[in-house]
């Protein structure tokens, strides 16, 4: 029973699509790091001092203030880290959107390519001889 389980396990991951599927999460994975890096190190930055020098991520709205009598810890909604992984998915998502557009734009064309008629092959020199020969002689027949 268990060698059956296995053997199907490796069956099911070794086929194309599960490996593709692995080399793309991978890929994913860095490719957000790479968006997070480019809207927390220079985006958000950007935007903050054109708005007057604010700092996304310490934008919050404190619920209760911390108590150092009572060891409370401060309760808050940091809105503003919020905010900027909301850019962080608007680019990651309008990145992925003009990927899958360029892919389908390629798709399409090879399609439109594929389902082009072919032009009827023209025929051989010798094809047309032989057509030339065999039309003098109907019509000779025909005037006999």
């Amino acid at each position: 029973m268990k060698s059956k389980f296995l053997a199907d396990f490796k069956a099911f991951a070794m086929k194309g699509n599960v490996l593709d599927m692995a080399v793309g999460v991978i890929i994913g994975g860095a490719f957000g790091k790479i968006v997070t890096s480019l809207v927390n190190d220079i985006i958000m930055p950007l935007i903050g001092t054109l708005i007057g020098g604010i700092n996304f991520t310490d934008l919050k709205w404190v619920i209760r203030e911390a108590s150092q009598e009572t060891a409370l810890p401060e309760v808050s909604i940091a809105y503003g880290k919020f905010l900027q992984n909301t850019v962080d998915f608007l680019i990651i998502a309008f990145s992925i959107f003009l990927f899958i557009s360029a892919i389908q734009r390629i798709t399409r064309k090879k399609e439109q390519q594929a389902a082009a008629p072919q032009p009827a092959p023209q025929p051989s020199a010798e094809e047309r001889l032989l057509t030339e020969i065999r039309d003098l002689l109907k019509e000779n027949s025909e005037k006999k």
